[in-house]
């Protein structure tokens, strides 16, 4: 993006300022949070392809509700083989303004169909999943969790990597690669597709009760939360909100 590095620690410091300023906002019922985005944007006054010589950098803080009206409730998503959302050597694996803007004609056809989220597949072969539009995915198949593995068109995700550490913690076998359509259909005949979720910052985690894809719709675990799903969800937001102890230093008292 050609944009300036924020240092790391000025970053921390100073959202860790902002909170503490700010901690009358941060809301107290569950499954609410204080919404937290360093944003970047070019302020130059010039008009032309290139990089700006000048920029601004700032945090947007603001209370939040669930991620979806439904709350913890499996969602549906529709499998997106008409549009991309990003491609290798592109910025699909930066945290970007565009690549939402990309993502929005197909959400809206997908929303106006009665789906929650698109599932977008890669720009080359259109077949393997990438992520959705606000979460990386994740397949509990047989008793493997399988996600698609980072190539550089998918958003490393924090929540994602949270999710695969606790996983490996809970002895659970975690795979990161590619992962076909046609095979989770196949999985979903033979029993082997158990659950999916995805995960993200906002939604933390949203179980998945069914996939369209074409003419076909799967329904995954009888659209029903799985048991592994809620056991990452009551993990990850009690180490969170300090019900479950942090042993990895993932959490920051204000």
């Amino acid at each position: 993006m050609c944009m300036p590095e924020v240092d790391v620690e000025f970053n921390y410091e100073a959202i860790r300022t902002l909170v503490d300023i700010e901690r009358d906002w941060v809301p107290k019922s569950p499954g609410t949070s204080l919404y937290l985005r360093p944003t970047m944007i070019a302020d130059g006054a010039m008009l032309g392809v290139h990089p700006s010589h000048r920029y601004y950098y700032y945090i947007i803080c603001s209370p939040s509700g669930a991620y979806y009206a439904k709350g913890l409730a499996p969602i549906s998503i529709f499998v997106e083989d008409a549009y991309v959302r990003a491609v290798k050597g592109g910025t699909g694996e930066a945290k970007t303004g565009g690549n939402y803007a990309a993502s929005l004609k197909a959400a809206s056809v997908a929303s106006a169909k009665g789906y929650d989220q698109v599932l977008w597949l890669d720009a080359e072969h259109r077949k393997y999943v990438e992520e959705v539009g606000a979460m990386n995915m994740m397949f509990l198949l047989g008793d493997t969790l399988c996600t698609a593995s980072l190539e550089g068109s998918i958003l490393p995700g924090i929540t994602r990597m949270s999710i695969l550490e606790l996983a490996r913690e809970m002895g659970i076998k975690v795979e990161e690669r590619k992962i076909s359509v046609d095979e989770l259909i196949e999985a979903n005949k033979s029993g082997k597709l158990r659950e999916a979720f995805g995960t993200g910052t906002a939604a933390v985690i949203s179980p998945v009760g069914e996939l369209t894809y074409k003419d076909k719709t799967i329904v995954i675990n009888d659209k029903k939360i799985g048991a592994l799903t809620q056991k990452f969800y009551d993990t990850l937001t009690g180490i969170q909100v300090g019900q479950i102890a942090d042993t990895h230093n993932w959490v920051t008292r204000v």
